[in-house]
């Protein structure tokens, strides 16, 4: 049974989403703010983490930097707002979130989003992806072990940003647009298409020599993204 932490200093919205959830088949903990919520993970390592943004005296934000400091065993975090504008989504999904649901949010739709993430990101999910190491521009990914390594030096590469390469990597040449990318990396058939803008700048710092100037990964516009190896010698 996986375990969920639900961080909401709202005591209405946490009792409706551990109750969805719990009646899913998930156990459930709550916290109603972030020292709560990470004395709890600490001492019961969750599966996944549904936070809220706006907490008292240290937001989710921080949380979420904190839940998500040991890239090694990533906690997937969906983060709660009440907040619609792009740049709180982007905020969210720069510090390592998984997903974002904005508030007023059906409860059956969150349970939707915790076993798609939950889904993609568990063992069996590893397995399926798994398959010959990919090498290419310096870069060579071992998707069974989950290791990515660039000239010689390994990548700190999170749950997300590891499958968004080596699917890439995969089709090289091939532009795929956002939408695309979002089902097929993902797993989502809906979703905020920010997650995958995000997730290429992220990429983009971590294997470019130029993020600004990107030679891997370019923008085909009106379309999506591509990944350009170049010719070897």
């Amino acid at each position: 049974m996986h375990s969920i932490l639900v961080v909401d200093d709202d005591p209405t919205v946490a009792e409706v989403v551990t109750g969805y959830l719990e009646r899913a088949g998930f156990a459930v903990d709550r916290a109603a703010d972030g020292p709560q919520a990470l004395r709890l993970a600490e001492g019961r390592r969750p599966d996944l983490v549904v936070l809220d943004l706006m907490l008292p005296g240290m937001d989710g934000l921080e949380v979420c930097r904190r839940l998500r400091a040991d890239e090694a065993r990533p906690v997937p975090v969906i983060m709660l707002t009440a907040r619609g504008d792009e740049d709180d989504r982007i905020l969210g999904l720069e510090v390592g979130a998984d997903d974002y649901v904005t508030k007023p949010f059906s409860p059956r739709e969150l349970v939707l989003r915790v076993e798609s993430v939950l889904r993609r990101g568990g063992p069996a999910a590893g397995e399926r992806r798994a398959g010959p190491e990919l090498a290419a521009a310096g870069i060579v990914l071992d998707p069974a072990a989950r290791r990515a390594v660039k000239d010689g030096r390994e990548l700190s590469l999170t749950l997300r940003e590891f499958d968004l390469l080596a699917h890439l990597m995969r089709h090289p040449g091939r532009a795929m647009g956002r939408e695309r990318l979002m089902q097929e990396v993902w797993g989502w058939e809906f979703g905020d298409l920010s997650t995958v803008t995000v997730h290429v700048r992220r990429l983009r710092g971590k294997i470019e020599d130029d993020p600004a100037q990107p030679r891997l990964i370019q923008t085909v516009w009106g379309v999506g993204y591509r990944f350009d190896a170049p010719e070897e010698g």
